[in-house]
């Protein structure tokens, strides 16, 4: 049971990103400078002041964190965790904002340096993200002092001469290429020197800035000390290595480390995708507190990878394990493509290696026991289902369907998918009935279930052919157990079509009591009951619920959208264009509603008469300059 008041006690006073969770939901991610003090904050008094998020705090029921070594990478991992996973009470921060990048175009003959907030996958460098916009102009500012580069965007060598050079030139901030008098190789000395610089390796010029700021002092002539002295804070500012995000890498990592307490034994996990920190987890490690943490890290690799849907290039370790070599030609195996372990002795990812190791170690200490606990509520509650249901074989993925309508109307159809005993949002598949007619759920799971697994069937030859790894794929992997929200008659429907398509997969229903509970799971013709598996009810309790919820919100999407369509659609002059040209302009109908025929004009495409006729729709005895 995770006691709040307890744990926040037990908050580092560190830097680092925070999580709110109810249940299986991640409702808020937020940043910390002190991460003792800002998550307290929630929990005392009136919180942060905002209602919204007040009314988050009343549902959280547990939360963790991940600490960094400076502010500025908990605003980089705060900034990828909303991006990835869409926190609910984050929607203020749902603005995709791109941090400024330094781009070096080394593609060029004569490369320029300038700011930008694209960061493409061509061959071009690129520095940062840098969250302090102000130091990074300040920066470009000195480096165009020190490097009087070209910022033109004229075709070098092509241009040369053909043009009068520009103002930078004549004021000693470019060096001229396109006047001829630099070559390319004189010019890409300099290129090379700011290269350096923006890499890192710039303390010698700190030490020459520091020695001209002290001499301008003892001159007096303390504007030009005060110069200096921006110049050095900004490059330190720039200089603080950002290890949670890397912009002149793409690479896909893992990064793996493992703590011991005891009886207990924990391995954290931090996966890098582009270059980003996009999320972590941790896992428990039965029987392993007397391993090395190099045989701990071996025994979870070879676990781990022979599951997962997707190896990174590089696996990095806090300490390699015996059989590393055969490790790599395993998980190389898998990918199809050179994995490499790697152990870092220096540098950032020796950086990355210990802030992993620092987690596990703060997670080993402070959610231990509860740690053990949800250990039981999944991989326990999957012990308990197998074992109730007399399956031979582990279950790790479960597939749950479920079908909702309105009198047969908008059939829908969802697919929910735990792994785990965790929801899998990402394998979450939705499906508009189109083959059946009227309300016959046994009918529309046949449908979706035949959809589901043909794509399935395809997609792995599909796969097969091109030499990829078919689990990879989003459809070829296949659950060890399928759900049905209902009894015998939906039971039988879905193994028709398995039987039909040649998959034997075990197929359970999921039965209800009277008030619409769960009740007990229907298997090979009999109801079984939970009796004492009470973590294998609150499993299939929970994916019920899922799948339901799941189907209904889709269902509920599909009538408003129709509605809502329907309603403009008996507009004179409004086509789907206008109609959606309208909905993007103004949100929604309610709104149009209230808007006069001269605002409704601002919308894209509107004419005259087609914002006259809308406004007639919705007064149908008011002028259109009411």
């Amino acid at each position: 049971m995770f006691d709040i008041k307890e744990e926040l006690r037990k908050l580092p006073e560190q830097p680092g990103v925070y999580l709110m969770y109810q249940g299986d939901t991640l409702l808020y991610v937020g940043k910390a400078v002190n991460l003792h003090n800002r998550v307290r904050q929630y929990f005392q008094g009136s919180g942060d002041g905002r209602p919204r998020i007040r009314h988050m705090v009343k549902r959280v029921e547990y939360f963790e964190y991940i600490v960094t070594d400076t502010e500025m990478e908990a605003l980089i991992l705060e900034n990828n965790l909303i991006k990835e996973h869409r926190p609910p009470y984050n929607t203020m921060l749902k603005d995709d904002k791109r941090y400024p990048y330094i781009k070096v175009t080394v593609q060029e003959d004569f490369p320029r340096i300038i700011k930008t907030r694209s960061l493409s996958r061509d061959k071009n460098k690129y520095f940062g993200p840098y969250t302090n916009v102000l130091a990074l102009n300040q920066t470009l500012e000195l480096m165009r002092d020190l490097w009087p580069l070209r910022t033109c965007q004229r075709s070098l060598p092509r241009d040369i001469g053909r043009e009068r050079p520009c103002l930078n030139y004549h004021i000693g901030r470019c060096c001229g290429p396109c006047t001829g008098t630099v070559s390319r190789e004189d010019y890409r000395a300099m290129v090379d020197q700011a290269l350096n610089f923006l890499s890192g390796k710039h303390q010698e010029l700190l030490r020459s800035l520091e020695h001209k700021m002290q001499q301008a002092a003892e001159d007096l002539d303390f504007e030009a000390a005060a110069l200096y002295r921006d110049r050095i804070a900004a490059i330190r500012q720039l200089s603080q290595q950002q290890k949670i995000e890397h912009a002149d890498s793409t690479e896909d990592r893992d990064v793996i480390a493992a703590a011991r307490s005891q009886d207990l034994a924990l391995v954290q996990a931090f996966f890098i995708r582009g270059g980003k920190l996009i999320g972590r987890e941790h896992f428990m490690m039965e029987q392993a507190s007397d391993l090395s943490p190099g045989a701990l890290i071996g025994a979870f690799i070879q676990q781990f990878y022979s599951g997962t849907s997707f190896i990174p290039r590089e696996v990095l370790v806090q300490q390699l394990p015996e059989e590393h070599v055969l490790l790599e030609e395993y998980l190389s195996a898998r990918r199809g493509q050179k994995v490499t372990l790697t152990e870092p002795q220096r540098g950032e990812k020796l950086k990355l290696v210990r802030l992993a190791a620092q987690n596990a170690e703060l997670t080993l200490g402070q959610f231990g026991s509860r740690l053990q606990a949800e250990d039981r509520r999944t991989r326990g509650a999957l012990e308990q289902l197998q074992e109730l249901l007399g399956l031979e074989d582990p279950i790790n993925r479960i597939e749950a369907y479920d079908i909702s309508n309105t009198f047969g109307y908008q059939s829908v159809g969802s697919m929910v998918v735990f792994e785990g005993g965790r929801p899998r949002p990402s394998d979450y598949r939705k499906f508009r009935i189109k083959t059946v007619i009227g309300p016959d759920d046994c009918s529309s799971l046949q449908e979706v279930l035949r959809r589901r697994f043909t794509h399935g069937v395809r997609e792995m030859k599909e796969m097969l052919a091109e030499g990829r790894d078919p689990a990879l794929g989003s459809f070829t992997r296949l659950p060890e157990l399928i759900l049905m929200d209902g009894g015998s008659l939906q039971m039988a429907a879905a193994r028709q079509v398995l039987d039909e398509l040649g998959f034997d997969l075990p197929v359970a229903g999921m039965v209800k009591d009277d008030r619409h509970r769960t009740r007990g799971l229907l298997f090979e013709g009999r109801e079984i009951d939970f009796g004492e598996a009470r973590e294998a009810f609150h499993l299939v309790t929970r994916i019920q619920d899922e799948a339901h919820r799941f189907a209904i919100t889709y269902h509920r999407n599909l009538r408003s959208d129709a509605q809502l369509q329907s309603l403009l659609d008996e507009i004179p002059g409004i086509g789907p264009a206008r109609r959606k040209a309208l909905l993007q302009a103004f949100q929604s109908v309610d709104r149009i509603r209230g808007l006069t025929a001269e605002e409704l004009l601002q919308a894209p495409g509107m004419t005259r008469p087609a914002a006259d006729a809308v406004y007639q729709y919705f007064h149908p005895s008011g002028s259109s300059e009411a």
